[in-house]
Order: C-alpha cells, then structure tokens, then sequence
C-alpha cells in the first residue's frame, strides 16, 4: 500500500466498529475503540506515551487481566490497554478521548429553555351537523292527494312544498266555525277558533277559510327550513295517521368536523380552542373552527378519541364523507427543551447522555412531556445549561453499559449500589503487594490466582468501601479476597501479611 492510501485505514477501522456497535455483537466499548485505532500501521506514534497502564484484557472477556500486551486467549485479537486516568474518578461515567469522539461525530447541545407550541395533527371526515334537524309530521289524520316530486338527498329551501293532504275531519268542523261567525257571537267564535287549533289546524289556514267563507279541508306539508332531505315517508294515495313523521330535514349552514385524536396525545384539546382545517376536496384553502365537544367514549378498535369541530359551510360546499386535516392551535408556553433525536426510548425509561468535562459520559434518566417540530419538552431530570450528546449517543450508552454505569436518576442523586450477600458471592483469595490506593480503588501485583486460572499480574480492583484499606499504604503486602461482579473485580476483605 502506498502512502497516500495509508490514512484511509483509521476511518475504515472506525467505521466496521461504529457497525459492529450498532449491530450489538462483541460487546466492544467505546473507550476501547481508541486503542483499536492506535494498533492500527497508520495511527500516531506515542499517542498513548506517558500515560500508565493498569493492566489489559480482551474486550469480549473484560473481567480477565493480563500484566503485559498480546494476543487473547480467548479469541484471535490484541489485548487492550487500561489505563490509570480511565479510572479512579469519583466522578461516575465513562470516558472517551477526544480523538475518538471526533471519529465517531459526537455532537453535544445545551439544554435550554424556549417556547414550545401546542400543536396536534390529526384527520377527520365532514359530518352533518345532528342539532340542526327538521322532523316534518302529519298534524292530523288524511290521505295524500299529491306529492311534488321530492326524493332523499334532494336540497330544499326553507317552505319547500312536499306533499298535499286530504283532512276530512277539518271540514265539519271548519263549517260549524262559519256557522258560528254568522250570529257574530265573539265568544261562540273564539271557541269554535280554538277547537280548530287543538285538531292541528295552522293558523294560515283558519285566516283562510275566514277569508274565504267556506271550508278549505286540503293542506300543503312542506318543510319549516332549508336543507337536504334525508328521508322521505310520503307517496300519492297512502293514508296518513296523526303524528306519523313525513320528512326529514338536514341544515346546511354549519356542518361537523369529526376528527379522530389519538388517546394518548388527546389530553391538552379543550372545548372552544380554535381549528384549521385543510380539505382534499379544496387544496390550498383553510378552513376555520373551534371545538365544539370532545366525545366522552373512546373507541376501542383505534384508541382514539372523537372531537366534534363546528364548520361554517357557506354555499354548501362542505359535504359529509369528505376527508380533512385539521391542526388543533394553541398559545406557545415556556418549557425546558431538548433536541427529540437526542433521547434514547428504552421502553421502560427515557434516557440522555450527559456530556461531562474530560471527555466523561454518563446516562441520565429524564421525565419527558410534548413534542412539537423537532424538540422535545423536559418535565424532569436535567436543568438548564446542562450538555448532552445529540449524536452518537446511542454507541456511548453501549460502553456506559457494558461498564456498569448507572444512570443518573430523576431526583438527581447516584442509586446506592445493592450489596451481594456474602453468603452467595464467591471470593477469590491471593497476596499481593499495594502499589496504589485511592478512596474507590487499589492497585495490586499479585500472586496467581488458580481458581479462575489468572496469572501472577499488577491490576486495579474497585474498593466499595475506603474503610477496607484503611491503615494500609502503598509497599505494604497484603492478603485479600476478592469477587467478580459485572462492574469488575472488587476487593470485599484485605490484612497485611505479618512478617513482611
């Protein structure tokens, strides 16, 4: 290979394992992706130089240590250096070197605090409007003379004419009525008045029959106002009972826009919040409304939830059946925000990547609210100027666990870590010597360890409690014992070795 070539082998290395990552095999973390890169002919001489190594493993087996660099027992491929300033922080999270973030894109925002729009999308269909029906019925007994051509679905104007009625009961009673006004006794008027009122009579037609001084027995049903005929009861020749339904009529001045909100998202719609509503049969055109009514019932086959949306329909344009799009509006409100492609949906909780100082990560657990455009509202667990990572987070919530991180919970304090029970945890015993002690750590060169089949090496074993090692220092040889919980091996008891 040439020169020239030789720097494509970094990024085609950091790629495969950007991939093998993603695809969830091997388990390779990220922190142990810089010395992968360094193996490599072409990464930087003494990239490494001057920094301690503790110890170095197979990242597929991590809980074995070796005491020197080379080929895995375990499988076919070097062994990764760890290194004193990996560990030994009190300050939980995993580290990554820069060099490495930049290969993989790592990309930190700042929590910030905006204006977050109440904004729902959802479909519906036009409805008729259910409060705006005419019944037309028959006052009185009769047979149908003449129907005028009428049909379900036909438009009608207010006082349309549906139907001619034959009333024989009207005519005796609308002659004793003339009889009556020819004595001009206002009192045997008024009474036989009313008696043609209680049979059904309107009031045009008694002023009629006055008018015209003799009996008018035929009436003209139409309809008390304008709209479509959704159904039509009335044929030439059939006989009509008091009180039978003739006609009925839909308006269509205003029409319902039921829309189909999903349950889940439906709790901040209120009636009287305002509606546009974009239409297939008229593209480019905005209609507007307001809620009317959020139906009570949910339906079960959909889970969703049917909020009714009053519509101006002028020129009966708007017809039901048709298909519409409707954006529910509301007042911008203050909220805590943070980039939707940041959070990380594990199905039980809702997790970021908190982006520390020294090129240190750590997982946070956060309580998410509304989404709107490409922001996400955060009721808890981060605060203002807090940085996260945007992109690339989900390979460093890998590493975080494949180390054992424990994720900042919403209240903000570290879980207490669950002690084994000495009863069921196997400790491993050796001698060793302490070549380092901090308050959560110990380095050791120890013995071999047949049990487990570790050879004699220098590693750092975490220290659960500073109160183990207290009055020991560094020189002094020690027996210890030890366990192998998935953070690593942890030291639970160590004394001096008498004689030393």
């Amino acid at each position: 290979m040439n020169e020239a070539a030789s720097p494509i082998r970094p990024r085609l290395a950091a790629a495969g394992l950007v991939l093998a990552l993603v695809a969830g095999a091997g388990g390779y973390g990220i922190a142990r992706w810089t010395s992968h890169l360094t193996d490599s002919p072409s990464a930087a001489p003494g990239a490494d130089a001057g920094r301690k190594v503790l110890y170095w493993y197979d990242p597929m087996v991590p809980s074995q240590h070796f005491d020197k660099p080379g080929k895995s027992p375990f499988m076919d491929m070097q062994l990764v250096a760890k290194y004193a300033d990996e560990g030994g922080s009190d300050v939980p999270g995993v580290r990554i070197d820069p060099a490495t973030s930049q290969t993989l894109g790592l990309r930190t925002v700042t929590v910030r605090r905006g204006e977050l729009a109440s904004s729902l999308t959802a479909t519906g269909t036009i409805d008729f409007n259910q409060r705006d029906v005419a019944i037309v019925q028959a006052r009185a007994g009769g047979f149908v003379q003449r129907v005028y051509g009428r049909a379900p679905g036909d438009v009608v104007a207010a006082g349309a004419p549906l139907a001619d009625i034959l009333v024989p009961e009207w005519g005796g009673a609308q002659a004793e009525f003339l009889a009556v006004r020819r004595p001009g006794n206002a009192a045997l008027i008024q009474a036989a008045r009313q008696r043609l009122m209680l049979l059904g009579m309107p009031s045009g037609t008694i002023a009629s029959v006055e008018r015209a001084g003799r009996p008018h027995n035929v009436i003209t049903i139409s309809t008390p106002t304008g709209g479509v005929i959704k159904t039509l009861d009335v044929r030439a020749g059939m006989t009509m009972a008091a009180g039978q339904t003739l006609a009925e009529v839909n308006g269509l001045g205003t029409v319902w826009l039921n829309a189909a909100v999903p349950e889940a998202i439906a709790g901040p719609l209120r009636p009287g919040q305002s509606v546009q509503a974009t239409l297939a049969a008229f593209p480019g055109e905005t209609l507007s409304g307001r809620v009317s009514a959020i139906l009570p019932q949910t339906r079960a086959d959909s889970r969703t939830l049917t909020v009714r949306i009053e519509l101006p329909n002028r020129g009966g344009r708007l017809r039901p059946g048709m298909f519409a799009t409707v954006s529910f509006g509301g007042a911008t409100q203050p909220a805590l925000l943070v980039p939707s492609e940041a959070l990380i949906r594990t199905g039980k909780r809702t997790l970021v990547m908190l982006a520390l100082d020294k090129g240190r990560y750590r997982p946070a657990e956060v309580q998410t609210g509304r989404e709107a455009g490409d922001d996400t509202e955060i009721l808890a667990g981060l605060s203002e100027g807090e940085k996260i990572v945007a992109s690339g987070q989900f390979l460093i919530d890998s590493e975080a666990s494949l180390s054992g991180v424990q994720a900042r919970p919403i209240g903000g304090a570290t879980p207490p870590a669950v002690a084994k029970p000495a009863a069921t945890a196997t400790l491993y015993e050796t001698v060793g010597k302490i070549e380092q002690v901090t308050a959560n750590s110990v380095t050791l060169s120890h013995e071999p360890v047949p049990a487990i089949g570790w050879p004699a090496m220098t590693m750092t074993f975490q220290l659960p409690d500073a109160s183990i090692a207290r009055g020991l220092k560094t020189g002094d040889r020690v027996r210890f014992g030890f366990d192998r919980p998935p953070a690593g091996p942890t030291v639970r008891r160590m004394a001096q070795v008498a004689g030393q």
